[in-house]
């Protein structure tokens, strides 16, 4: 009886180690077949079965890590994270002949597991992420809407002013001593996209509005996390673990909430005839739609749209001024040589306006080098392929995402002359002139750029010139700048303390 169970046993041993053999070839077999690619597609590093390359990047630097990738694969070069296959652009050349030169086949967003379950299924909203009809509907509304409430115009200059005289006025109150200008600066960028979307600001001692700008920060960076890149490869293991993208849900799902009680608000004191922001123009455009085929303008679109404006509007342009007063403290030359323009242009006795932009072109120039050097978004967003691409002799299909890699033009050495070093003379002529620049895509290139650029270019203008007219900043006694900083969709510096000294 022993030898015959001994004989099973043997017998089970085998089957299960051949079954298990078989199960690991067949998942090999499959996974090689499955992301073979043909000889002409873009090269990259060798990705390993089933989890793909994943462990070849440094995902708290993948900007970084794309940069040292392209030096060894060239600027056009694919990454595999999990089953996806993604196309990484580097340097003008490449980023300039996909974005502009083929942008009609780059036109679209590719859609993530996490955004679908962050959508609670839904897809195609909002303004940043829609494609096709929405995204061209949603984009020329938002733009149309914002022109009518100022975007761009001197009509806008008197509310981003009175609310430097705001923020001016709680930056005093440390009477120079060290505070954190993080939540402050945050504060001052959101209002303005708040007065343009609900009509109104709020106190910088709003509990719950601090909190929705809090929820933000963490959001940006928990999108461009390994945890992010692991849910959009593994999903169905992923909704099931604990980790930072729950928490995104839940930070996207209080978000929504927020913006929906201002909705219902809005509704209660609604005026069709009179509308007072984007929300109101919205709801406009609901009962205006209503029936037509193809319509993006319902309630749930409202609520999107608004989130993707409000991100998109505050931390972008936040984030840069909070690099703004650091460099500003690192260089303190740069910082007296724009504070003797702003006090030769403008002087003391009145507040800048946009026509003084063009006296002063070594202002500008900072400006321009803090967003170039700041590196603010540092991949962009990604795009999808809709049609195939040819790019530096490969041939990139239909359905790959694509990552614009912005950090590789901002600092490319065949565009700048010092790429690696903070010098606002990238931006000025021999004579003292302010250049342009072809390489200077901070808010990216094409069909898909940033359509917040004219308004966070003139918010960017007009608060850095007040804070360098009324205050000088520096680091507190003894300390030192810390130039390192935390990835994310958006490249922040690190928490810090300054000190505003009243000029």
């Amino acid at each position: 009886m022993d030898s015959v169970l001994s004989v099973f046993a043997s017998i089970w041993n085998w089957d299960v180690r051949g079954l298990l053999l078989f199960m690991v070839i067949f998942i090999l077999v499959t996974d090689y077949i499955k992301n073979r690619q043909p000889a002409s597609f873009p090269p990259g590093p060798r990705a390993l079965p089933v989890i793909g390359n994943m462990l070849s990047v440094d995902h708290k630097r993948l900007h970084e890590s794309c940069v040292q990738l392209a030096e060894k694969h060239g600027n056009v070069f694919s990454l595999r994270m999990g089953q996806d296959w993604i196309v990484v652009l580097n340097g003008f050349k490449a980023v300039k002949e996909a974005l502009v030169n083929q942008g009609d086949s780059l036109v679209d967003r590719p859609v993530q597991p996490l955004q679908i379950d962050i959508w609670n299924g839904g897809r195609d909203l909002g303004v940043i992420l829609s494609m096709g009809h929405r995204w061209k509907q949603q984009r020329r509304f938002a733009l149309s809407t914002f022109r009518y409430f100022g975007f761009g115009k001197k009509s806008l200059e008197p509310v981003m002013l009175d609310e430097f005289d705001i923020c001016a006025k709680e930056i005093r109150r440390f009477d120079g001593k060290p505070f954190a200008p993080h939540l402050i600066l945050n504060n001052v960028i959101a209002n303005i996209i708040c007065h343009l979307v609900f009509g109104h600001r709020f106190e910088y001692d709003d509990k719950n509005f601090g909190r929705l700008l809090t929820m933000f920060d963490s959001s940006f960076e928990i999108e461009a996390s390994v945890w992010a890149q692991l849910y959009n490869a593994f999903p169905w293991l992923m909704r099931h673990l604990p980790g930072p993208h729950q928490t995104l849900k839940k930070i996207y799902s209080e978000v929504n909430e927020f913006i929906a009680q201002e909705i219902e608000e809005h509704k209660r004191n609604f005026d069709p005839s009179d509308p007072r922001d984007y929300i109101d123009c919205f709801l406009n455009e609901i009962e205006k739609t209503k029936g037509q085929p193809d319509n993006s303008f319902y309630e749930e679109n409202l609520i999107w749209s608004v989130l993707d404006l409000f991100a998109a509007g505050s931390e972008t342009t936040s984030t840069t001024l909070r690099w703004a007063l650091l460099f500003m403290s690192k260089y303190p030359e740069i910082q007296e040589k724009v504070q003797a323009e702003i006090d030769n242009v403008i002087g003391q006795s009145r507040q800048p306006t946009m026509d003084d932009r063009a006296n002063m072109p070594y202002t500008d120039a900072v400006i321009h080098e803090i967003q170039r050097f700041g590196n603010i978004a540092p991949l962009a967003l990604p795009h999808i392929t809709n049609n195939e691409l040819q790019l530096e002799g490969y041939t990139v299909p239909k359905g790959i995402t694509i990552i614009p890699n912005l950090t590789s033009v901002l600092f490319d050495k065949n565009e700048w002359e010092t790429p690696r070093t903070f010098n606002p003379g990238h931006f000025l002529t021999e004579d003292g002139k302010f250049t342009k620049r072809a390489a200077f895509l901070p808010f990216s290139a094409g069909k898909r750029f940033c359509l917040g650029e004219t308004l966070a270019k003139m918010e960017l203008f007009l608060f850095f010139t007040s804070f360098l007219q009324h205050f000088t900043f520096q680091m507190p006694a003894g300390v030192k700048p810390v130039m390192d900083y935390r990835f994310g969709i958006t490249l922040a510096p690190l928490a810090y303390k300054i000190c505003a000294i009243p000029r």
